[in-house]
């Protein structure tokens, strides 16, 4: 009997003739990843997410193939798209579409056109459930039921054009919840949610304990200096390297870049946080004194316009500027093209640099976008483990719930998350106590005092 050939892939990446050496990186990755392979084991034979159509715009890594192929396993019917211009691995993006089936939308460089275009064909599939990494998917479809074709990007504007207003308030409608997976993106979201215009239930992965403690400080920390030497072979030790901002990124990165022997400068909008971080035995100064004092400069605030024209014009000749943050507005470059006289492109690979009118020269790295992805491979993916399989559970979490949670920003249920780092700690050999049946009548009772 004659076979019928399968139906190909919708999708847009580089190159498909890529996808063995992709297969290759997502196979590397898998091995340091158990937590989420034993999920995606029990997703084959229980099928929860199925029925399901799911969008991510995510960063197309190798760690994010092993989540991809996770939902898919569960039974979604999955469409990814890049949720940064810079991060996408190309093969691992042909892999997905070529050896494991998953549409994907998503070019290492692509332009502003290019990437909304890829985030309206993720809109497109119809959602029952999102993730984002920096709230784009969300923002979209808020905008385009609230009838505010304006205020998104042309390329979605002209797709969102197509629909009628009822199609465009279901669009959102249909989502039974979204997953967020960074701090930018629950910022946004939470403003959403104060403004009265969320129109769905957000689960916030970033603040389960099992990813911001550990993927923000130690992966962030580790990705971001890989990324910044790898962009330019740079000598850490002995430099003045000004970490601008502490939270759980900021505390990776000064702690990693200490460890490599710089001199760390922190800076801080937060009291406590730089209480922290001077108790921590950072210097702590404002952003004025440390720019003249900077080698390298890494923002990792989540604000924008973190590093401003009166900064760059105070900053010594050969100064190196970056982002860890989510977005590239941390850096405003306008303003540092406005005080350059020339801008000399790629003078190394992910390096511009810019001539200011007295000759001094700033370095800025990955065009301003994520360092530790634009030039790196991001996160190593023993961390990620923990943080996809908060995702995938958080996810089956919320369609075991349809329908039952508020149109507001949720927590990751507190027994996801220590799942999450029980089954870590089994991965890892380590064995923990366990309270005693008195420890527990103690620690629940008011009348046994001391």
């Amino acid at each position: 009997m004659a076979t019928v050939a399968a139906a190909p892939v919708r999708g847009d990446v580089k190159d498909l003739s890529l996808a063995a050496a992709g297969r290759k990186r997502v196979e590397w990755a898998e091995r340091d990843m158990p937590v989420l392979r034993a999920i995606r084991q029990r997703f084959e034979r229980e099928k929860p997410l199925a029925g399901m159509r799911m969008s991510a715009c995510l960063h197309i890594t190798a760690e994010t193939a092993n989540l991809a192929r996770t939902l898919k396993a569960g039974g979604a019917e999955l469409v990814l798209c890049a949720s940064n211009p810079l991060s996408t691995q190309d093969d691992v993006a042909a892999c997905l579409m070529k050896e494991f089936g998953i549409a994907v939308y998503a070019i290492k460089g692509e332009d502003e056109h290019s990437y909304y275009r890829h985030i309206a064909a993720a809109l497109a599939h119809r959602p029952h459930v999102t993730m984002d990494d920096g709230a784009d998917l969300v923002s979209a479809m808020i905008f385009i039921a609230l009838d505010r074709l304006d205020d998104v990007h042309n390329e979605v504007r002209k797709w969102a054009a197509t629909l009628s207003s009822s199609d465009r308030k279901e669009l959102v409608g249909n989502v039974v919840a979204s997953m967020e997976e960074t701090t930018t993106g629950v910022i946004r979201l939470r403003a959403m949610e104060k403004d009265g215009v969320l129109k769905l239930p957000v689960i916030a992965v970033n603040d389960a304990q099992t990813k911001h403690f550990f993927d923000n400080r130690y992966g962030t920390g580790q990705s971001t200096i890989d990324g910044v030497i790898r962009a330019t072979d740079a000598l850490l030790a002995g430099r003045q390297l000004v970490v601008c901002g502490y939270g759980w990124c900021g505390k990776g990165v000064a702690l990693r870049a200490r460890g490599m022997g710089a001199h760390v400068i922190v800076t801080e909008i937060n009291p406590i946080r730089a209480l922290e971080a001077a108790m921590d035995g950072f210097q702590v100064k404002p952003m004025a004194q440390a720019a003249p004092l900077g080698d390298l400069f890494i923002t990792v605030t989540g604000d924008i316009h973190v590093i401003r024209a009166e900064h760059f014009a105070a900053m010594k000749d050969g100064a190196m500027i970056c982002n860890s943050g989510h977005f590239n507005v941390e850096l405003a470059l306008d303003d540092l093209a406005k005080l350059a006289t020339t801008i000399n492109r790629g003078v190394r690979e992910f390096v511009d640099e810019y001539v200011l009118k007295d000759g001094r020269r700033l370095y800025v790295l990955g065009e301003g976008r994520l360092i530790n992805l634009a030039a790196a491979h991001g996160h190593p993916a023993s961390v990620m483990d923990m943080s996809f399989a908060a995702q995938a559970l958080a996810t089956e979490w919320s369609v075991q719930n349809k329908g039952k949670l508020e149109h507001k920003v949720h927590q990751v249920p507190k027994e996801v998350d220590e799942f999450v780092a029980s089954l870590k700690l089994q991965t890892m050999g380590i064995a923990i106590d366990t309270l005693t049946a008195e420890q527990t009548k103690y620690l629940a009772s008011w009348e046994m005092g001391t």
